[in-house]
């Protein structure tokens, strides 16, 4: 009985030169390492893989599923992962993402280490990391109108720039308070360094388990950010016609990415998905050293509490020798 064949999905921005070339000698590498290669349908033209030793397989969306992926690999910046976490979904796979992009949160990898990617792939020297995801239903009345997910953020916005968003937040079946406001941001930890970062919103670790809500630009006395259990449920609803006067209606973005047109009177409910977004993880670093190198935060002067102990325990010895 033969152990089953190890097959690794390639995703990639292929409107960028520098992503293809990282992405035919992925998979020219994998291949050579033993691994089945999987290339998406609509990728593979954009690809040149003449050079590849061995098949690859070509796949469609609805594919992939079936194919018992190990993990995918993707190449580009955070949107691209967000791409990646949109068609992989029904898969479950793991994503390990190589950074061509700016910030590149959701990254693992720089594409300066390839081949290190490369032979950690081919060790399965790697951790699977899951991260909370978001359930979003939209209602118009009774309706179910539309469903999907979010990694990083749903965001309800305004659809119209001369005219405010008028909303009603809820948490938990509760009224909260109710906001003329620009939009509303809900997010995951993950998305906390996103969307709801730029909009005033607390960085949250990703090891957290949590719900975030945070108002964009409102006009009212308490519209602060918000950190809520992840067993919450939260809702923004666009006030109904006849309700407030000058109000219009709303965009609903998820990952920003997809979107749904919000009526007044549409009710956008948020909560944990069941199924969380895997992430690949080539290193076991703090999160704090990823916001560091991520964001260029300044660090200089810090000693730390080992460095802060040698100090002063040569000081004690230095004293005494004194």
């Amino acid at each position: 009985m033969t152990d089953a064949p190890r097959r690794v999905l390639v995703l990639t921005h292929t409107g960028r030169e520098d992503a293809r070339a990282v992405a035919e000698e992925m998979v020219r590498e994998l291949a050579r390492g033993g691994l089945d290669v999987v290339v998406p349908s609509d990728e593979a033209p954009d690809l040149e893989l003449a050079s590849v030793p061995g098949p690859v397989h070509v796949a469609e969306d609805h594919e992939l599923p079936g194919l018992g992926l190990e993990l995918a690999v993707v190449i580009g910046g955070d949107g691209t992962i967000l791409r990646a976490a949109e068609r992989t979904r029904a898969a479950g796979t793991p994503l390990l993402g190589v950074n061509l992009g700016h910030v590149g949160f959701l990254a693992e990898a720089e594409s300066d280490a390839v081949a290190t990617t490369i032979e950690a792939i081919l060790a399965r020297a790697y951790a699977i990391e899951e991260r909370l995801a978001l359930a979003v239903t939209v209602f118009h009345g009774k309706e179910v109108v539309a469903r999907t997910f979010a990694l990083n953020e749903a965001s309800v916005e305004k659809a119209s720039r001369e005219r405010m968003l008028e909303v009603v937040v809820e948490i938990d079946g509760r009224p909260l308070s109710r906001w003329g406001c620009d939009g509303v941001v809900l997010a995951t930890p993950t998305g906390s360094t996103a969307y709801n970062f730029s909009a005033g919103g607390p960085v949250v670790w990703p090891e957290v388990e949590a719900l975030l809500m945070v108002p964009i630009s409102a006009h009212a006395l308490f519209a602060r950010p918000m950190v809520v259990a992840p067993t919450s449920v939260l809702a923004v609803e666009l006030v109904a016609p006849g309700v407030g006067a000058g109000v219009g209606a709303g965009v609903l973005w998820c990952d920003g990415r997809r979107t749904e047109d919000l009526p007044r009177g549409a009710r956008i409910e948020v909560t944990r998905s069941d199924q969380p977004v895997r992430l690949v993880r080539l290193h076991a670093a703090p999160f704090a050293d990823r916001l560091v190198a991520k964001f260029g935060l300044p660090v200089e002067g810090w000693r730390g509490a080992a460095e802060r102990r040698r100090s002063e325990r040569e000081a004690r010895d230095g004293g005494r020798g004194a």
